[in-house]
């Protein structure tokens, strides 16, 4: 196919060359190579593809089953803006301004998210990713051990506190509505590999005191996601990332809700329960 990935960082991303729209939509190699590398990275950037939401969803059912979030034309699409009127859950997505797995009140989170930039901030707004798989490889002996024991209840109302810290009744009601979820800290995967399972849905540690074991948390994330430990994506209209939600934490950086940022996503359906 004469496309290759390069290394964007020492843990985390991978920028992909020699791959164009009809390579994504055509090459019968190109979605097993494009599985394998992101298993490998974690996170493949395709600088100025500009797929639009056709092609984007085309090429993302190449990859896996993907969900459906809507109605219209490409219900596949869900559009990352924090204008209301371009989606009207505008006001959740200021969660994702902290570090998350997305799913992870599921069962099975999904597998991978495709994000194509339609159009980008004039400030801020950068997407952030740092390995957990890399993060789980960095504990040492005595703690792959000791964490292979522990449990943590992963809740909506975690991660919306995190930019809403004094709700309404209304609120907590909705965020409550959302069953709350016990995941292992370590996600043992079939491929044998193992990640460690963190983010703003953490809410606490089974069997610890909240605060020791809120504080246990933070400093797993913190190390997990430490600046050596981060690939900072600065987004150009046109950009297509894909990563690999099993074993990397992203974020978005803060931007102005007036900004014309306006993301493309579909997200593919995992098949893998975290055990």
């Amino acid at each position: 196919m004469g496309v290759v990935a390069e290394p964007l960082s020492p843990t985390v991303a991978a920028r992909v060359r020699g791959a164009d729209r009809e390579t994504l939509l055509c090459d019968q190699d190109f979605p097993r190579w494009c599985l394998e590398a992101l298993e490998a990275y974690g996170a493949l950037v395709f600088p100025g593809i500009h797929l639009d939401d056709a092609s984007q969803v085309a090429f993302s059912k190449r990859l896996g089953r993907v969900e459906v979030f809507g109605r219209g034309e490409f219900p596949e699409i869900f559009r990352v803006t924090l204008d209301p009127k371009k989606n009207p859950a505008a006001d959740y997505l200021r969660g994702t301004f902290d570090w998350h797995i997305d799913g992870l009140t599921e069962d099975v989170p999904i597998m991978a998210t495709l994000l194509c930039a339609h159009g980008v901030a004039g400030e801020g707004g950068q997407t952030e990713f740092a390995s957990t798989y890399g993060a789980y490889e960095a504990l040492s002996e005595e703690e792959k051990e000791h964490f292979s024991r522990t449990r943590v209840v992963h809740t909506l109302e975690a991660s919306q506190r995190m930019f809403n810290p004094n709700p309404t009744e209304k609120e907590l009601a909705v965020w409550r509505s959302r069953p709350p979820k016990e995941h292992p800290l370590v996600w043992c995967h079939r491929s044998g590999r193992r990640s460690l399972v963190l983010g703003s849905t953490a809410s606490h540690v089974v069997g610890m005191e909240v605060a020791a074991g809120r504080a246990l948390l933070d400093e797993l994330l913190a190390r997990s996601t430490a600046p050596d430990r981060v690939y900072r994506h600065e987004w150009a209209q046109g950009d297509l990332v894909i990563w690999d939600n099993r074993g990397v934490l992203h974020r978005a950086l803060p931007y102005d809700r007036e900004s014309a940022r306006d993301m493309h996503r579909t997200t593919l359906y995992g098949d893998e329960a975290i055990e």
